[in-house]
C-alpha cells in the first residue's frame, strides 16, 4: 500500500473533492495525505494534513482566500492567478523536503496547482493529475475556461490569439514555473499546461463538455463525491405542495447579495414556485427571514435538495452544476468568474439551461422559471447527463486509475 500525497489549491471545492478520492484510496489500504500551503486546510475529516513552511513575504492563505471571494470577472481571475503564483512558489521551496520526509510514494495534484507535478518530476514520483474545475487542456474550438464563448472548431485563429493572450496575462506564473523546473532538473516546463501529466482525471464527462477529439486527455470519472454526499439525508423543510421546488445557492461569490436573493423570492413567487436557498452564512438570519422564501438557510445538503428540485440557480461553480445534473435538474446560471463563464456556455451548448436574466427584471427570471420547469426536452437532456455522469464511476473509478498508475 502507498502513501500518496495530495496537493490541491486551499479552496473548498477543490479540497472537498481531493478528500472524496483520498477517503477512497484509505479504505483500499493506502495512506493519503494533505501537503498545503501553509496557513492552508479545510475539511479533510481523517485524512492528516502536512503543511509547507512560510516565507517572509509570502502569502497568507486567509487574505488569498478572501480576495477570491470578491467578484470581479476577469479581474477577479488575474487576481488568483497572481496569488496562485505565489502559492506555487512556496509550495515548490517547501514540499520537496516534507514529501521526502513523509516517504510519499505518489502525488496527485490538482490542475491548477502545477507545484504538485513539479514535485512529483523532481523526486521521480508517479503523478496523476486532476481536474477539478473545467479541464485547462488546449482542444480545437474548445476556449479558455473562463470564457463564456461557444465551441467555435471554425475559429482557430481567435482561440489561438485568445490562448496567447492568457499565457501574456499567466507571466508571473509562468516565471514560477519555469525556474521551478530548472532547478528541479526538468525541461521544457514553461507554463501551467506544461505541468497537467500523462495520466489525468477529470469531473466532467462528454456528455457535459465540450467536443474533444480522441483519445481525450483525461479519465473522465465524473464528481467526486463521499458516499455520505451522495446519500440521501433528511431535509430540514417539509417539500412544497402543489409547487415545483426551485433551489437556490450562489456560492462565496454572491451568498450575501440580498438584492439578488430579493430578485429571486419574487421571481419564484411570479412563477408560482417555492424558493429554497443556501446562502452559505453570508445572510444574517433577519435578512434571510426577509425574503419569505419557502426555506432559507446557511447550508443544505445539496444533493438530497437538488433530488427534489424542478430546476437549480446557481453562479455555476463546477461542483453545484455538476451536482445538479447528476440529479438531472436544469440550471440558470449567473457566472461572475474563474470556470463560471465556461461552465454557462457548455449548458448553454448542450440545452441544459440558460443564463440568469438581470436581478432587475424579475418578471423575466419568473418567464425563465416557468420555461424551463415546462420544458420536458430540457429535463430529458439533463437526465441524458445524470446517467453519463453516474455510469463514468466517480471516486471508485479514480481511485482504480491511481492504483493503476501505482503499479
Amino acid at each position: 500500500m502507498a502513501r500518496i500525497a495530495l496537493i490541491c489549491p486551499p479552496f473548498a471545492a477543490h479540497v472537498a473533492s481531493f478528500r472524496a478520492l483520498g477517503e477512497e484510496l484509505a479504505r483500499r489500504g493506502h495512506e493519503p495525505l494533505f501537503l498545503f500551503n501553509a496557513g492552508g486546510g479545510g475539511a479533510t475529516g481523517d485524512i492528516p494534513v502536512r503543511h509547507v513552511p512560510a516565507r517572509p513575504g509570502d502569502p497568507v492563505v486567509a487574505e488569498v482566500l478572501a480576495r477570491s471571494q470578491k467578484p470581479g470577472g476577469l479581474v477577479a481571475t488575474l487576481r488568483t492567478i497572481a496569488d496562485s503564483a505565489a502559492l506555487t512558489d512556496q509550495l515548490c521551496n517547501g514540499g520537496r523536503a516534507a514529501l521526502e520526509k513523509e516517504g510519499a510514494a505518489a502525488v496527485i495534484g490538482d490542475q491548477m496547482e502545477p507545484a504538485a507535478y513539479l514535485l512529483a518530476r523532481g523526486l521521480g514520483l508517479p503523478f496523476v493529475g486532476l481536474a477539478c474545475a473545467l479541464p485547462i487542456d488546449a482542444a480545437p474550438g474548445i476556449p479558455l475556461p473562463f470564457l463564456d464563448w461557444p465551441f467555435e472548431p471554425e475559429a482557430e485563429g481567435k482561440l489561438r490569439r485568445t490562448a496567447a493572450i492568457g499565457d501574456a496575462l499567466s507571466g508571473r506564473q509562468n516565471k514560477v514555473i519555469a525556474g521551478w523546473a530548472e532547478r528541479f532538473g526538468l525541461t521544457r516546463h514553461r507554463r501551467l499546461q506544461d505541468c497537467l501529466g500523462q495520466t489525468q482525471l477529470a469531473q466532467v464527462v462528454p456528455a457535459y463538455d465540450f467536443p474533444r477529439p480522441d483519445p481525450l486527455p483525461f479519465v473522465p470519472v465524473g464528481p467526486l463525491r463521499r458516499p455520505e454526499e451522495l446519500a440521501d439525508q433528511p431535509l430540514p423543510f417539509d417539500p412544497p405542495a402543489g409547487q415545483p421546488l426551485v433551489f437556490a445557492t450562489m456560492g462565496t461569490l454572491l451568498g450575501g447579495d440580498l438584492k439578488l436573493w430579493r430578485a429571486l423570492a419574487e421571481a419564484c413567487r411570479q412563477a408560482g414556485a417555492a424558493l429554497v436557498l443556501a446562502h452559505g452564512g453570508l445572510l444574517r438570519d433577519k435578512e434571510a427571514a426577509s425574503l419569505g422564501a419557502h426555506h432559507a438557510a446557511a447550508f443544505l445538503p445539496y444533493r438530497s435538495v437538488m433530488r427534489k428540485a424542478a430546476l437549480v440557480i446557481t453562479h455555476g461553480g463546477s461542483n453545484t452544476v455538476l451536482d445538479a445534473l447528476g440529479c438531472g435538474v436544469p440550471l440558470l446560471v449567473r457566472p461572475v468568474a474563474f470556470d463560471q463563464p465556461g461552465n454557462l456556455a457548455r449548458i448553454r451548448h448542450h440545452g441544459l439551461g440558460e443564463e440568469l436574466a438581470s436581478m432587475r427584471r424579475p418578471a423575466r427570471i419568473a418567464q425563465q422559471i416557468r420555461r424551463l420547469v415546462g420544458d420536458e426536452g430540457v429535463r430529458e437532456r439533463c437526465a441524458a447527463v445524470a446517467r453519463a455522469l453516474d455510469a463514468a464511476g466517480g471516486a471508485s473509478r479514480a481511485a482504480d486509475v491511481v492504483e493503476t498508475v501505482l503499479r
